[in-house]
């Protein structure tokens, strides 16, 4: 597997993303990457699809998930080689999809409380087939200019404590990394770097994640530096977590952003594949 790359943190239409499952892998194909992962938020809707099409055009496809957990602030959870047919990953998914399906109007009418003229069918529209949520709103309002992006979208309005947040169902870490175990995955923090936590708290943060079962940190990522890179891996070594990178491949909501290669110079390598597959081993026996 010399030289072949691989982008662990994809997402599709199945939750955010702006290309199908089919044509995430097909593209995937065209970029010569030999594995991806589908790692849609708080969904496996997309996966399936993603392992047919994979089948055919000889990519490696990696069941995978994008958990959102809630403790003193947001923290992202991915998971990795998750049972699909898991009954409790699946209930749990649906009850939150079944929350977010009430959240998300109560959310359109702040907005429109702040004279904004968007309705729920107009974001469901823009979600398709996919996990409606607060991205799309984000979208939305983008296409009417009341915000320039959707960063904007979200740092004006839509984060928690700003003008149209509305509070959501809160998945512990320790749920969501015992969701993601019990289904029998690997469980990563995805991209430290937005926590904004000094080193000694990231490693005091890191060590209570591992007590609940986490497996590794995202240490590859669009977003880092070199340096920062380096110092994640660095990181995972010395506490015995994997590895995992991806570019966070959303398509259009975020066009400068490409898979497999993030803004230009992401490379993940697929010896990282090798690791989560020995560490999958170890946790069946």
């Amino acid at each position: 597997m010399m030289n072949q790359y691989i982008d662990l943190h994809v997402h599709t239409t199945a939750s955010d993303g702006s290309m199908t499952p089919s044509e995430v892998v097909r593209y995937a194909a065209k970029k010569d990457l030999s594995a991806i992962a589908i790692t849609d938020h708080d969904t496996i809707a997309g996966v399936e699809e993603a392992y047919i099409v994979g089948n055919k055009v000889g990519v490696e496809v990696i069941s995978g998930i994008e958990i959102s957990v809630h403790d003193k602030q947001e923290l992202h959870i991915l998971g990795y080689f998750v049972d699909l047919h898991s009954n409790e990953l699946n209930i749990t998914l649906d009850r939150l999809k079944e929350y977010r399906e009430k959240r998300n109007p109560r959310i359109i009418e702040k907005l429109n409380g702040l004279g904004m003229d968007i309705s729920m069918s107009e974001v469901k529209q823009i979600a398709g087939t996919g996990v409606v949520g607060r991205p799309h709103i984000a979208q939305i309002m983008v296409q009417k200019g009341y915000v320039g992006s959707v960063d904007e979208a979200f740092s004006k309005y839509l984060d928690n404590g700003k003008l149209a947040y509305v509070e959501r169902q809160k998945l512990l870490p320790q749920d969501g990394i015992s969701l993601i175990k019990k289904s029998g995955g690997l469980a990563v923090l995805a991209h430290p770097i937005y926590l904004r936590k000094e080193d000694d708290e990231l490693e005091v943060l890191l060590a209570q994640l591992i007590d609940y079962g986490l497996d590794g940190i995202e240490a590859y990522y669009s977003e880092y530096p070199a340096d920062i890179s380096r110092k994640y891996r660095a990181l995972a070594k010395r506490l015995n977590l994997v590895i995992t990178g991806g570019s966070d491949f959303h398509g259009k909501s975020k066009p400068d952003l490409d898979l497999g290669i993030g803004y230009g110079s992401l490379r993940i390598p697929y010896e990282l594949i090798y690791d989560l597959k020995r560490r999958v081993k170890e946790e069946v026996h």
